[in-house]
């Protein structure tokens, strides 16, 4: 099954991670399930990133909540081989009371018009304690919105991935 990304996502963040050594299977290319935990480093830091960005954003995260991914899909387009570092560009899709749906895209920095795999995720904010989903904090939300409606940030001036 291949899960195609929305053609109306928008760019909001990347960021650059090195392959480890640690990283490669028995086979001697990255193990299917790093992709995921490449994606979710991604995401906590563009998460990050919003919250250093937007005034009042940490301080409206009420104690006991917070971020829990419901699903997460990843089409492996072409092996990565360690060393490398890869260009992981995020995306925004829709965004809802309580969720937002994320994209990413993997390439290398050394060939950045080439894609190594294309994923996603849907977060959704929860209270941990009641393991129900709540709203989105006001601040979060709004800067999701404000960078969605803006169109996201261009991308990096040597990719077009």
């Amino acid at each position: 099954m291949k899960l195609d990304l929305p053609s109306d996502i928008v760019r909001v963040h990347h960021c650059d991670i090195p392959t480890r050594w640690g990283d490669m299977d028995a086979f001697q290319h990255i193990n299917n399930a790093i992709y995921f935990r490449y994606m979710e480093s991604a995401r906590i830091e563009m998460l990050q990133d919003l919250y250093a960005t937007q005034p009042g954003a940490a301080e409206a995260v009420a104690p006991g909540t917070g971020p829990v991914v419901i699903n997460a899909f990843c089409n492996f387009l072409a092996q990565i081989t360690h060393p490398a570092t890869l260009r992981v560009t995020h995306f925004l899709g829709e965004i809802g009371r309580s969720s937002f749906d994320t994209y990413i895209t993997m390439a290398r920095t050394d060939a950045p018009d080439v894609p190594l795999a294309r994923g996603g995720a849907t977060v959704v904010w929860v209270h941990y304690e009641a393991g129900k989903a709540i709203a989105l904090p006001a601040p979060l939300r709004q800067a999701l919105v404000t960078l969605r409606e803006s169109g996201g940030v261009p991308a990096p001036a040597e990719s077009l991935a």
